[in-house]
């Protein structure tokens, strides 16, 4: 997930077409049919917490996979990706790679979880451990989600608007409300809105309409960029090689990429320097360690996007829409990051009028649809960028919404009604979408938050990727060994985090004292320090383990490899055809091909 920068809202609103009365058309037609979606998900509707927050666990396979790609794929994604394509390169395009944790999940995890039947990540991890741990893993997704999530999801959105409707504006006595606050507002409320009334199913079906828009318009984008570049031959020979190595341009300038710590070499290329703490940039041991931990986290262990498996009605189609997801996840590289990449050639040969000096070139995607796209097709990716923003915030509100019903609510009111955890649930969504309007100031006057925001993840994922990951492969783990293995780490993570504070709020002002405690960890790159902590709540969860009482095998039966029935693995076995292997054996054609086209 990227933010813009200030810059950047500069930039955005340069001259170019403004969208007309097609593309509103087009985007008043995609309106509709949300609307119409969401007025027959809400008919169809039961009062039960089963199908508010899961949808009654009868979705297809089809829908779960959108879903969860579309839930993935926010404004702030496109924006970000087309920004990093123009200024790096296909370097994210690692991220976008990770399509492979989707088939962890449809492997690994599924036959757990699906037979749990479990609605939540803390609940599953109440299962195999205690009620401590579920207590400890909600309350950090919260504030994880409103922070990071929320926050980035709603300025990308704000900035998709200042770009394409920088005309739209709303004078109030002697205030003047501009296309930010406009667009913001309108699409989180439209967002909570279905989000509210329909739960789960609303925000799953939508979603599947979503991913239609949001790849047929992004790919739209993707073939008039080629076209008026002169093809992709034409791209490679603007771009260089260096733009489309996937491992090059991760190196920072004046270091080299190696498998032990980061050196600075000099112009000879002697290495002058070596050293952990170089924070800058993603170096080749925290894509390779660093990377995959935070991607296993996301795709196997959030609740933001396992919450649509859990809506499946059995493990079979559970698998098949993870596999599918898989399979969507790999679209990402070639219409989000190739249309960057693009940008950037385009204002080289000068088909495009470059951004002025100092400005972000978060601005690639949005100032491409304003310039090569007719009109009707503008409104179209427009539409399909606003699916993006409503397709993550819809996500995010249904997993908070979950969470705090399931995990904190009906912890402490065991003999709610079905009527009453659903309402609680809507309350819940609609607190969220006051907390996500409050955040729109703090976010728009950010600058510089990108970097806090996507260490976030690095400083809270280790933890809860070694607790899950360990305790379904190894028996002998148990409660007190995945609390405290929490506990410690993250800790750890915030304690990284308060260091980091006083660097992001100066946005890079103020600095430790060179060679102090603090200095040299507020310097170790976060991808470092997270494979650190990653290191510590193991030995943690491991030594405390080790020191105390083994879990009763009675206790976590059917919650791990070792203690898996005979009919569970019968069953297993029997929820999988030859097709879902051949499927899953595509996507990693795809991405092994990717790594090799991209590689030298």
């Amino acid at each position: 997930m990227i933010l813009a920068s200030q810059p950047l809202l500069a930039a955005a609103t340069t001259a170019g077409p403004t969208l007309g009365g097609l593309d509103w058309l087009a985007i008043c037609g995609y309106f509709a049919v949300l609307f119409c979606v969401g007025w027959w998900v809400v008919s169809k509707s039961k009062k039960t917490a089963d199908d508010y927050f899961l949808a009654g666990r009868n979705l297809g396979w089809w829908v779960i996979g959108a879903s969860i790609f579309a839930s993935n794929i926010g404004s702030e994604h496109i924006v970000g990706l087309a920004g990093s394509g123009a200024k790096d390169g296909v370097a994210m395009a690692h991220y976008e790679l990770h399509a492979w944790c989707l088939l962890v999940l449809a492997w690994v995890f599924v036959p757990f979880y699906m037979r749990s039947r479990v609605f939540t990540m803390p609940e599953f991890l109440e299962r195999r451990f205690c009620g401590k741990s579920r207590q400890v893993l909600t309350w950090v997704s919260l504030v994880t989600f409103v922070v990071s999530k929320i926050a980035v999801g709603i300025f990308a959105g704000g900035i998709v608007f200042a770009t394409l409707l920088p005309e739209i504006s709303i004078k109030l006595g002697g205030i003047v409300i501009d296309s930010f606050w406009i667009g913001s507002v309108s699409v989180v409320l439209l967002t909570g809105l279905y989000t509210t009334l329909g739960g789960m199913r609303a925000v799953a079906y939508n979603d599947a309409v979503q991913v239609v828009v949001l790849i047929g318009g992004s790919a739209l984008l993707t073939f008039y960029g080629l076209h008026k570049l002169g093809g992709w031959d034409e791209l490679r020979a603007v771009c260089g090689s260096d733009m489309f190595n996937l491992w090059k341009p991760i190196v920072p300038a004046g270091q080299i990429a190696t498998w032990a710590p980061v050196k600075e070499v000099n112009e000879a290329g002697a290495i002058v320097k070596q050293a952990w703490y170089f924070n800058t940039n993603f170096p080749w041991l925290g894509m390779a360690i660093c990377a995959p931990v935070i991607g296993l986290w996301y795709w196997c262990t959030d609740q933001y996007i396992v919450q649509r498996a859990l809506g499946a009605p059995n493990e079979t189609i559970a698998r098949q829409g993870s596999i599918f997801a898989a399979f969507l996840k790999l679209f990402p590289v070639y219409l989000f990051i190739i249309p960057g990449l693009i940008f950037f050639a385009l204002t080289k040969s000068g088909k495009l009028p470059e951004m002025p000096e100092g400005s972000d070139p978060q601005g690639a995607f949005p100032l491409l649809v304003k310039y090569l796209l007719p009109a009707g097709l503008r409104g179209i990716v427009v539409a399909g960028l606003l699916s993006a923003l409503m397709g993550s915030l819809a996500g995010v509100f249904n997993a908070c919404s979950t969470l705090f019903t399931v995990d904190i609510y009906q912890k402490y009111n065991p003999n709610a009604s079905q009527e009453k955890l659903v309402s609680v649930g809507r309350t819940a969504t609609v607190v969220m979408v006051v907390i996500a309007l409050a955040w729109i100031p703090v976010v728009k006057g950010a600058e510089g938050l990108y970097g806090y925001l996507q260490s976030v993840q690095g400083y809270l994922a280790p933890p809860v990727f070694v607790v899950f990951f360990f305790g379904v492969f190894w028996k002998r783990l148990n409660a007190q060994g995945c609390l405290w293995a929490m506990i410690v780490g993250f800790v750890v993570g915030l304690f990284r985090m308060l260091v980091d504070t006083p660097v992001t709020l100066s946005h890079g002002k103020f600095h430790y004292a060179e060679g102090s405690f603090l200095w040299i960890v507020s310097n170790i790159n976060f991808q470092y320090f997270s494979i650190l902590i990653t290191i510590i709540s193991a030995i943690v969860m491991v030594a405390v383990s080790y020191a105390s009482k083994p879990p009763d095998d009675a206790h976590i039966s059917g919650l791990t490899f070792a203690t898996a029935s005979e009919a569970d693995k019968a069953k297993t076995a029997a929820s999988w055809t030859a097709k879902d292997v051949i499927f899953s054996c595509v996507v990693m054609a795809f991405i092994v091909g990717a790594y090799l086209y991209f590689t030298g």
